[in-house]
C-alpha cells in the first residue's frame, strides 16, 4: 500500500501549491468544493490502482483533479508520460485521432483515478487510451447530498437539473465546452457531452469503450443521445464497438449488442447502483468494488480485459440460427466419375520419382498382356476353402451329447414324522 500512499501524498502536496492560482478564478466555487475534491482524490487512491501513475504524472495532473470534461491520453506502463488535453481540439492536436479506446472512471471522479484506470486499460490493450475526466462540481455535490453516491443511476435526472449552478458560478471551459452554448451546457453534464462529441467525430475510429462505476452511466447517456440524434453514426459504431462495464450494470441502447458487464461477487455498492433486470456476464469471485491491486478482493482490470480481448465476440443466437438456415450448395459429383481412370500427375517428374522410391519393387516378370496396362492393379485373393463334410464330421457335429443322469432327492420334512407315517403318502 506504500506506493499508492506515496502517489496520493504527492498529488495532495502539488494540489496545495496550485491553490493560490486556482482561487483567482471562481473563488467561491473553488473554496466550497476544494475539501470535497481532496476527499475524492483520497477515495480514488483506495478504489483505483494509482501506484501505476508515476510521481511526475501525479504532480502534473494535480492542478486539474476535478477538471470535468478534460481528456487524458494515457499510454501503457513504461511508454511516454500521459498528456492532459483541456479541450477536444487539443486532444486531436496531441495525436488523439489514432486512439481506439475510450474510458471514463467513477467513484471520486478525479483525474488521479481516471489516470490509474486508463493505465490499467492501456496495459491490457498495449496502446494509448483516451480517458474523459468526470470531475466534481456543484451539481455533483448537491446530488451526493441527496444520496447520489448510492443511487446515481436513479438520481441522474436530478443531477442535470443543477448544472446551471456550475455555469452561474463560472465553471472552467474544459472538453467540448468551447463548442457549445450556455443553454446547451445546462442540458447535460460536461463529461457526457464531451464523450458524445468524441463518439460523433469522424476522425476517431473507436473499437473499445470501458467504464467503471459512475462512468458507465456517462457512457450510457452519451450512447442513448447518439442513437436518438445521430442514427447513422450510431449504426457505424455499433458494428465496431465492444463495450465493457465494470462494477455497475447500466442499460445501453439496444443497437449496441456487444456489451460485457463485469461485477464483483461481493460488490454490494455496485449492486445498489445497478439495474436488477440486467444479468452479469462475468462475476469475479470474492471481488469488491475497487480495482486497487494492493488491496485484497480487487477486480483485476488488466487481466480481465486481456482475457476478454483475446476471445472472439459472442454471436447472438438469432444470428447463428439465421446463418444455419442458409442452404449451402452441395458438391456435384458426375455420374461417370467412378468409370474414369485414376489420373497420374506427370507434370512433376521429381515428385513422381520421389513417390516411386517409397513403393516396393515389383516383380520383373512381364505382364500377361502387354497391350493392356490398367491404372490400378487389383489382385484376386481366393477365399479359404472349407473342409468337406464327411460322414465322420457329420456324426461329430450332429450327435447330441449324452444327458447326465440326475437323482431326485426328496426335500426334508419341516417336522418329525410320527410312528407309522410313510413318506410320500
Amino acid at each position: 500500500m506504500f506506493p499508492s500512499a506515496f502517489t496520493h501524498n504527492i498529488t495532495q502536496f502539488a494540489r496545495t501549491l496550485s491553490l493560490p492560482e486556482r482561487f483567482q478564478h471562481s473563488p467561491i466555487r473553488n473554496l466550497s468544493l476544494e475539501h470535497l475534491r481532496r476527499r475524492n482524490a483520497t477515495l480514488d487512491t483506495l478504489f483505483y490502482d494509482v501506484k501505476c501513475v508515476t510521481a511526475e504524472e501525479a504532480f502534473y495532473i494535480s492542478s486539474c483533479l476535478a477538471a470535468e470534461g478534460a481528456i487524458l491520453i494515457v499510454p501503457p506502463t513504461g511508454a511516454d508520460p500521459l498528456r492532459l488535453c483541456d479541450t477536444v481540439d487539443d486532444f486531436f492536436q496531441a495525436g488523439g485521432a489514432t486512439i481506439e479506446t475510450l474510458a471514463i472512471a467513477g467513484v471520486g471522479s478525479s483525474a488521479l483515478g481516471s489516470a490509474a484506470l486508463g493505465r490499467n486499460i492501456a496495459d491490457a490493450t498495449g496502446k494509448p487510451v483516451a480517458v474523459v475526466i468526470s470531475g466534481y462540481g456543484l451539481a455533483d455535490a448537491v446530488t451526493e447530498a441527496m444520496g447520489g453516491y448510492f443511487l446515481f443511476g436513479y438520481m441522474n435526472s436530478v443531477r442535470h437539473a443543477f448544472e446551471q449552478l456550475d455555469e452561474f458560478f463560472g465553471r472552467p471551459q474544459f472538453g467540448v465546452a468551447t463548442r457549445l452554448s450556455t443553454d446547451k451546457l445546462c442540458q447535460g453534464s460536461l463529461d457526457t457531452q464531451t464523450v458524445r462529441a468524441l463518439l460523433v467525430d469522424p476522425r476517431l475510429s473507436l473499437k473499445l469503450l470501458v467504464g467503471h462505476s459512475k462512468g458507465n452511466l456517462v457512457l450510457s447517456e452519451a450512447l442513448y443521445d447518439l442513437a436518438e440524434n445521430e442514427k447513422e453514426r450510431a449504426r457505424q459504431l455499433a458494428g465496431a464497438l465492444k463495450i465493457v462495464t465494470i462494477s455497475a450494470r447500466i442499460a445501453m441502447p439496444p443497437l449496441f449488442r456487444d456489451v460485457i458487464d463485469i461485477m464483483g461477487e461481493w460488490d454490494w455498492f455496485g449492486e445498489l447502483n445497478s439495474r436488477k433486470s440486467i444479468p452479469s456476464d462475468r462475476i469475479v469471485p470474492q471481488a469488491l468494488h475497487h480495482t486497487n491491486t494492493e488491496l485484497p478482493n480487487h477486480i483485476p482490470v488488466t487481466a480481465l480485459l486481456s482475457e476478454l480481448l483475446s476471445t472472439p465476440a459472442i454471436i447472438p443466437v438469432a444470428e447463428q440460427v439465421q446463418s444455419l438456415a442458409v442452404e449451402k450448395p452441395e458438391a456435384h459429383i458426375p455420374a461417370d466419375a467412378a468409370e474414369q481412370p485414376l489420373a497420374i500427375d506427370v507434370a512433376a517428374p521429381e515428385m513422381a520419382e520421389a513417390r516411386m522410391d517409397s513403393v516396393p519393387e515389383a516383380s520383373n516378370e512381364p505382364p500377361e498382356e502387354a497391350g493392356q496396362q490398367p491404372d490400378v492393379m487389383i489382385e484376386a485373393v481366393p477365399l479359404p476353402s472349407q473342409p468337406e463334410d464327411t460322414r465322420e464330421t457329420l456324426l461329430i457335429t450332429t450327435t447330441p451329447a449324452p444327458a447326465e443322469e440326475t437323482k431326485v432327492v426328496a426335500a426334508p420334512l419341516p417336522f418329525k414324522p410320527k410312528r407309522g407315517f410313510r413318506r410320500g403318502k
